[in-house]
């Protein structure tokens, strides 16, 4: 049942179509697993046990009906499958928090947000809410009021953020698959840190409905997930345009699902180990970018060492990023994380903000131009190791931030530029933590990072799980 519990989510849904298992036997596993593992690690804020067994029940009747397997019968492509919910977004029937704490004594959500609607229609079932850095800000969980999130690699880290609490149950075995949210690097970061595939989609891919935009589109969902064809499942899954959507694509050429299983074929590859003006990765960090770039050069694909310059998008993107704290309306006496409170009395007026967004977007069309003659930029996902629990708990709010920015510097360009961006493991460093490197392709190419991604994933296979005596 441990085996189980690794079993990426694509392989659970076989078994449950060829009735090796059942949705309950999945949904009683991870619950088992969550009340034995996760008063240590601090993966869950709302574990939705009534909910998730009675859709397990209802979803197994609708197979033991059925007098053969479903192996040739469609169904949902994650029929029966559990997942987490980063909670930062509404499931109806519980509370939605976003990391603070007195919202946990709020009314339940009566809604569910359109990305759990097609969760739902694409078949999961809801195990419950992950844990969030508060209003997804930091990139490390530890908001104030709830448990540190920790890696299940090492309990003494942090499993990233802001989608720590998706990141380590997807790491740890207590769910197979999760949602997360990308506003500067809050998918691919805490998949990096807990050696997982984080996909962070391009601008327009995944809907905001019911409500408009988020921060001039610098956030978007996407997946955490073990592997690179269960991620780019799940996007097939959650994509597409709804009505009223101020940003768009046209659907790919192929399901993304498929893009996962095709050859790519020769590609323009750009890296590198510094970025402008922060500096360079630290030595693991940098290793597993060149060794990554030998890896694809043997491959058969053009190489090269080059990088945009990100120097003049740091202060307009931080203007809007810290704009998040207002936007969220949440009353300043409930954000008790010195941060975020910090942050908000930064808060700029509506022109400040205006002038911010137009830098920003100026400095990312040139960066943008940058891949005019390149077709992947593989870059870290950070620059140093991930830091401990309540390693920076002494430093202000200022020092603080310049410590996020200078670790987590590879990531936010290109959320200011909407490109899709995909992290993969590729080795272990100093301190037995999982590295990831990212993937980033031209706008709208999820298809060529995802299958670029499956090509290194097959040729450097990854372990399944952390070893049991990080996990306990």
């Amino acid at each position: 049942m441990t085996d189980l519990a690794f079993t990426p989510a694509l392989e659970q849904a076989r078994l449950v179509r060829r009735k090796e298992v059942s949705p309950v036997d999945l949904v009683e596993l991870y619950l088992q697993r969550i009340q034995l593992l996760d008063g240590k690690l601090g993966a869950y804020v709302t574990v939705m046990a009534e909910q998730a067994i009675a859709d397990a029940r209802a979803k197994s009747e609708i197979v033991t009906q059925n007098s053969s397997d479903f192996s040739g019968t469609v169904l949902p492509p994650f029929f029966g499958v559990p997942i987490g919910i980063k909670d930062m977004i509404p499931v109806a029937g519980v509370p939605c928090s976003y990391g603070v704490r007195a919202l946990m004594d709020e009314k339940p959500a009566s809604y569910d947000w359109g990305i759990v609607t097609r969760l739902r229609q694409a078949g999961f079932i809801i195990l419950g809410k992950t844990a969030t850095s508060q209003v997804g800000t930091l990139p490390f969980t530890e908001p104030p009021g709830f448990p540190p999130t920790r890696n299940p690699w090492h309990a003494d880290y942090t499993s990233g953020g802001s989608s720590g609490g998706s990141a380590t149950a997807v790491a740890a075995g207590l769910c197979p698959i999760a949602h997360g949210s990308d506003g500067g690097g809050s998918i691919r970061i805490p998949a990096a840190c807990c050696g997982l595939v984080g996909l962070k989609p391009s601008r327009g891919r995944v809907s905001h409905a019911p409500v408009g935009d988020s921060l001039s589109g610098i956030a978007i969902a996407g997946p955490i997930a073990r592997t690179v064809a269960d991620a780019a499942a799940m996007l097939d899954a959650i994509a597409g345009y709804v009505t009223g959507d101020p940003y768009w694509l046209p659907d790919p050429e192929i399901a993304f699902a498929e893009a996962a299983r095709s050859t790519v074929g020769s590609l323009r590859i750009a890296f590198s180990t510094t970025i402008p003006p922060i500096g360079e990765a630290s030595s693991d960090y940098s290793q597993a970018v060149l060794s990554t770039a030998r890896l694809l050069a043997d491959m058969g694909h053009a190489v090269t060492m080059d990088c945009p310059d990100f120097s003049e998008l740091i202060a307009p993107f931080t203007r809007v990023w810290q704009s998040a704290i207002a936007a969220a309306s949440i009353p300043g006496e409930w954000l008790d994380d010195p941060v975020n409170c910090w942050l908000l009395e930064q808060t700029c007026d509506a022109g400040e903000y205006l002038q911010a967004v137009s830098k920003m977007q100026s400095v990312a069309r040139s960066i943008v131009a940058f891949f005019s003659d390149v077709d992947v930029l593989v870059l870290p996902v950070y620059l140093h190791s991930p830091i401990k629990i309540g390693e920076w708990g002494a430093f202000s709010p200022e020092e603080i931030i310049q410590r996020v920015i200078n670790w987590i510097a590879p990531c936010p360009p290109f959320n200011a530029t909407g490109q899709p961006a995909i992290t993969i493991p590729v080795d272990l460093d100093s301190n037995g933590l999982p590295i990831g490197v990212q993937l980033v392709g031209r706008p709208a190419a999820e298809t060529t990072i995802i299958s670029l991604a499956a090509q290194i994933e097959a040729a450097q296979p990854w372990p399944d799980r952390p070893s049991s005596q990080k996990v306990s």
